[in-house]
């Protein structure tokens, strides 16, 4: 499949489906599926279409379940798609894996490409030889990092020694090192505290820029996709419903707003409303049935609201 200079990924009708035994209770349940031809197929991938260009940071959403893992192992190489076309960087991953492998980044959850017993350094340098990264090429990106982050106080700490913001922090360092044309990071700030989150968003953020690396995010913080991505693509039930840049998204419920309402525990209540004053009045009178209001603020619709909207099908 050809692959145009613009494109770090196309994607062209993918489909990928899953055998599932149709599986029985109980013991004889359990020795009939021994020898059962029962199975079903699950549809992970239905029909997905994209073109992902070079440079660009990509947020790839979806509830648990939606079919994001199948179609990044479909990208990564580990999974041949049922059917339908994919090129990454010019090549078709399932056919070419150790090359593919090599112009790749990847952080999948928390676990970590990292040598557990070895300090930073010596698991970056591993990781030089691995990929046959010239010693200049080395040096340079080194320095990069220094000039993002406080790289010295890591180098010679083991990854076992590390915070866990210290060794999300090394992986994305470890999976940038060869300078792959493209990185994966699946849940990149998960279980994180708000400075190291921040400092994260910022590493990638620079990163990108610098190398022009394409970046495929898949998160549930609505805060790494506010701060990182551009544009984002939904899938839901192996679908893609939406491809497009996130003020677009926004723009679809752009009569929206988050009523923020202050009670007198001082806790703040959330509840996303139509503009209309009536709309705005019920939800306070219902409130006040119960509860006593001590302020009100009524802000944009978030991110992460109309995600959650377009889950229950408001698009």
């Amino acid at each position: 499949m050809e692959n145009t200079n613009t494109n770090a990924i196309v994607l062209k009708n993918i489909t990928k489906e899953f055998k599932v035994l149709n599986r029985h209770e109980g013991l004889k349940g359990s020795i009939r599926d021994l020898f059962s031809r029962d199975y079903k197929t699950l549809r992970a991938v239905d029909n997905v279409s994209m073109e992902i260009k070079r440079g660009e940071i990509v947020g790839y959403l979806g509830p648990n379940g939606a079919g994001k893992s199948t179609t990044i192992k479909i990208m990564t190489g580990v999974l041949e798609p049922t059917s339908g076309e994919i090129s990454v960087n010019g090549m078709i991953p399932y056919r070419d894996r150790t090359n593919n492998a090599a112009n790749i980044g990847v952080v999948f959850g928390q676990r970590s490409q990292l040598w557990w017993s070895l300090p930073l350094i010596e698991s970056f340098k591993l990781l030089k030889d691995i990929y046959l990264v010239e010693d200049k090429e080395y040096d340079t990106m080194i320095e990069l990092y220094r000039s993002f982050v406080d790289l010295e106080p890591l180098l010679h700490k083991t990854v076992r020694q590390m915070s866990l913001g210290q060794r999300t922090l090394s992986d994305i360092l470890a999976a940038f090192l060869h300078d792959p044309g493209i990185v994966f990071l699946d849940e990149p700030t998960i279980g994180l505290d708000v400075s190291m989150k921040a400092t994260i968003r910022e590493l990638i953020k620079g990163l990108n820029k610098e190398k022009k690396t394409t970046v495929i995010l898949t998160t549930h913080d609505m805060g790494d996709v506010d701060a990182l991505c551009e544009r984002i693509v939904i899938i839901d039930k192996g679908r893609k419903i939406y491809d497009n840049d996130i003020e677009h998204l926004k723009s679809f419920f752009g009569s929206y707003r988050t009523l923020k309402v202050r009670l007198d525990n001082d806790i703040w209540e959330e509840h996303l409303i139509d503009e209309s004053r009536e709309d705005m009045m019920e939800v306070l009178r219902s409130i006040q049935k119960e509860k006593n209001i001590r302020d009100i603020k009524l802000e944009e619709i978030s991110t992460e609201e109309v995600i959650k909207k377009i889950y229950e099908g408001g698009i």
